[in-house]
């Protein structure tokens, strides 16, 4: 899942290794073409990546009910981390908001990032789950904000436009060891995870959780540069560790 501001930011075009995926090819949302799966160069390939299938996607159901998001309407999830440049809030808002991307009506999540307290980047994110369970990844309108004025949309891409395509951000059913495309928009968003584990467990402020999915994510456009993630069934994102275990970004608070 993106995260800001520090997150490392395909139907078809999906890098994985989920049990059970189809070999056959999956049908462009919205329509009934098949797309062609997307090769990663050799360059691009992290060892722990299999040859890229398509998953087998019968449909669309309306909302996101997969609980390691625990995306229900109205959520806001509060995160606070301590860096070097000083506190940095992310407050995560699942709207009653929809939009249509390749014919797939999307959940919009609302992204705000603040660096002691101001704004620093604004994003809106679509996300959209297929009748097995897994949630896909359709892009993001990402704005970078200074004083209030906006400097950047670094990380902005929209599946279907200029080639971009949708990925998985949760698998229905994630396995130790599963690896799978999160999005890919190329030279813009390429940001893959690999199951860790499903039993950790996690304290934060929110509170202590046990049975926690670990998921690690990266990207070849990021070289080096790791994030593990920890999800609470039926409560979600409650931990991300980057910078080498350094910055600890926890959840604090959940509002209904």
């Amino acid at each position: 899942m993106k995260r800001i501001p520090r997150s490392l930011a395909l139907i078809g075009a999906m890098i994985l290794s989920i049990a059970g995926c189809s070999a056959d090819r999956a049908n462009a949302p919205g329509t009934r073409q098949p797309l062609a799966p997307r090769v990663l160069a050799a360059s691009d390939q992290d060892p722990s990546v299999q040859d890229p299938s398509s998953p087998k996607t019968d449909g669309w159901v309306s909302g996101l009910s997969n609980p390691y998001l625990a995306f229900e309407p109205g959520r806001i999830f509060n995160y606070q981390a301590e860096t070097d440049e000083g506190i940095e809030t992310t407050v995560t808002e699942v709207t009653r908001n929809t939009k249509t991307i390749m014919g797939v009506v999307t959940t919009v999540v609302h992204d705000q990032g603040f660096l002691n307290g101001s704004l620093i980047e604004d994003t809106f994110d679509w996300y959209a789950q297929d009748t097995d369970g897994n949630v896909w990844y359709f892009g993001e309108d990402s704005k970078q904000i200074d004083h209030g004025v906006v400097i950047g949309t670094e990380g902005s891409w929209e599946a279907g436009v200029n080639g971009a395509q949708p990925g998985i951000v949760m698998p229905a059913s994630p396995k130790n060891g599963m690896s799978y495309q999160q999005e890919f928009a190329a030279g813009v968003a390429e940001d893959m995870a690999r199951v860790r584990s499903l039993s950790e467990s996690v304290v934060v402020p929110y509170g202590s959780f046990s049975g926690c999915l670990e998921t690690l994510e990266w990207s070849p456009l990021d070289k080096g540069v790791r994030e593990f993630k920890f999800y609470a069934p039926g409560v979600g994102l409650v931990l991300t560790i980057e910078d080498k275990g350094n910055i600890r970004d926890e959840l604090i608070s959940i509002k209904h």
